[in-house]
């Protein structure tokens, strides 16, 4: 009998497997009853929808349009209610409790803080509010019975000009919650090289970065995120497969790019729901991930927009298992990856994968074998 260690897991089992999320913007994750509350605290009158079904609906309907510009309308909404400390505070408790709950036990949670400046915030005010608020949801979260840690990247818009001010930020902050560096926005027009006297400082610093790269403009992107920037990560990364060519007897070969990705094990930052929706795949079923995971490159699974993408870590793995027959083996192989590419110290890495990933993924590897015991037992009653 073939073991059941290696069938595809159950929606529950998956949600209760520990996972790693390295990519999650925190305006791109709010509740959408938050999101009416806030708007209503605050006077915030702009918001399309008024009812929390109807108003999460519109983010996933406006992010699955095709238009750039009402996918990029609905950040407007959720950073225009996110002005106030006591709003980031909450945004923030409120990531952390989600996560935990979704079965996430360290991520690194992303955001701009010089989105947040409107009412009145200084910079540090916003990332002290962050902070404060990742360190109640954990809290909150081992009162409901989870657990989680939560680091902060802060990122620098790619069409702005203040990449340099915000590294500093996360340089002066990184012994309180801040664990790196990003940049985002669009990449077609805006390349990472622009930005290079802030990469250059973290380099300096010693400090951590990712960038997002690879996911709309190509291997260009890519390219001049290590080789010029020296970025420790790629958010998205998924375009590395256009460096990859694959014959028609299925054998493999490998462009210097894609093979110095594979070889250094540089961490892709993949978001397969999102990246339906802006047009790097097509299905799940086609998504790179797919390939990316036979060859042994270091892929990751993220969510990058919960709220505009309608997911979570969870949901992600269970299109994932659909899509390629994935196992509990598969999803611990993609959550070390994770968590061998976080931004925390080695040792701290370390316990994680050896003190709780391997043990929730052998736990749940071992409950095949008391349901065959107790089956077996149910069925052995003896003749009276």
């Amino acid at each position: 009998m073939t073991s059941q260690t290696h069938s595809v897991p159950t929606a529950d089992q998956i949600r209760r497997a520990p996972k790693v999320l390295l990519h999650d913007h925190l305006d791109g994750g709010l509740r959408p009853g938050t999101i009416i509350e806030l708007a209503r605290e605050q006077g915030y009158e702009d918001l399309p929808e008024t009812e929390p079904d109807k108003l999460g609906v519109w983010f996933r309907e406006a992010a699955d349009s095709g238009s750039l510009e009402r996918y990029l309308e609905t950040f407007a909404h959720t950073c225009a209610v996110m002005q106030t400390r006591e709003a980031l505070f909450r945004v923030a408790a409120e990531c952390a409790v989600d996560l935990a709950e979704d079965g996430v036990v360290y991520a690194e949670v992303r955001y701009a803080p010089e989105q947040h400046l409107e009412g009145g915030l200084t910079l540090e005010e916003v990332v002290e509010a962050v902070n404060a608020g990742f360190r109640e949801g954990e809290r909150l979260a081992r009162a409901n019975g989870h657990r989680i840690r939560v680091g902060a990247l802060l990122t620098a818009m790619r069409h702005a000009a203040r990449s340099l001010e915000i590294a500093e930020l996360a340089n002066a902050y990184r012994d309180s919650g801040v664990v790196g560096f990003d940049i985002a926005g669009a990449e077609a027009g805006y390349p990472p090289t622009r930005h290079l006297d802030a990469f250059e400082y973290l380099k300096r610093e010693n400090n951590h970065f990712t960038i997002h790269a690879g996911e709309a403009f190509g291997l260009p992107s890519i390219w001049q995120a290590l080789q010029w920037c020296g970025a420790d990560r790629l958010g998205h990364g998924v375009r590395i497969i256009d460096d990859i060519e694959v014959a028609d007897d299925g054998s493999v070969k490998l462009g210097r790019l894609a093979a110095y990705v594979r070889d250094k094990r540089i961490p892709l930052e993949m978001c397969p729901s999102s990246n339906l929706q802006t047009g790097a795949a097509a299905s799940i079923g086609e998504h790179p991930i797919g390939l990316l995971r036979t060859l042994h490159f270091r892929a990751t699974v993220n969510t990058d927009n919960r709220l505009m993408s309608g997911t979570s870590m969870s949901r992600e793995f269970e299109l994932l298992t659909e899509a390629f027959d994935y196992t509990l083996d598969d999803m611990q192989w993609f959550t070390v990856n994770a968590m061998k590419s976080a931004f925390i110290p080695f040792d701290e890495r370390l316990a994680m994968i050896n003190e709780v990933i391997k043990p929730g993924y052998a736990e749940l590897r071992s409950e095949w074998l008391f349901r065959q015991t107790a089956a077996t037992s149910g069925s052995s009653g003896t003749e009276g």
